[in-house]
């Protein structure tokens, strides 16, 4: 079937990396989602594994403050992710959504196009909030 929509587990690829993820023995599951992440930060020429990638990166940002669950993945609970995993997760989805014959590039539709790019950046901001802002003291100045 492809792709039926713009959810990280909406295409075949991600299903069965779901599906992958299910049956493996629970201490495996976090390194099946860092060497995902990790081949395609590292992948030269095409990204074979985007797909599952970008769904790899959801597990990772479901598990984060403000990050929503996963409906479509896989079906047994995941392990508490590192730490670590967060920054190589942003990595990642800025490779996807930039590779110019990724799934950027595969999208028929443009505002489908759109609505995956911004997917991906609310996964990002997620992934890795922008930083705390102080407010600047309001100090009056002598005359």
């Amino acid at each position: 079937m492809g792709t039926w929509g713009i959810g990280p587990f909406d295409n075949d690829a991600a299903a069965d990396f779901a599906d992958g993820l299910d049956t493996a023995e629970p201490e495996r599951r976090v390194e099946m989602v860092r060497d995902v992440l990790v081949r395609t930060i590292d992948a030269t020429g095409r990204l074979t594994d985007a797909d599952e990638a970008v769904a790899a990166a959801a597990l990772v940002a479901a598990q984060c403050p403000g990050g929503e669950p996963v409906d479509e993945g896989p079906e047994t609970s995941m392990p508490a992710f590192p730490s670590d995993l967060r920054k190589l997760a942003d990595e990642c989805l800025v490779r996807v959504a930039t590779d110019e014959r990724g799934p950027a590039a595969n999208w028929v539709d443009p505002q489908d196009a759109e609505r995956w790019q911004a997917v991906l950046a609310n996964l990002r901001t997620v992934l890795v909030p922008p930083p705390a802002t102080v407010p600047l003291l309001d100090i009056e100045r002598p005359a």
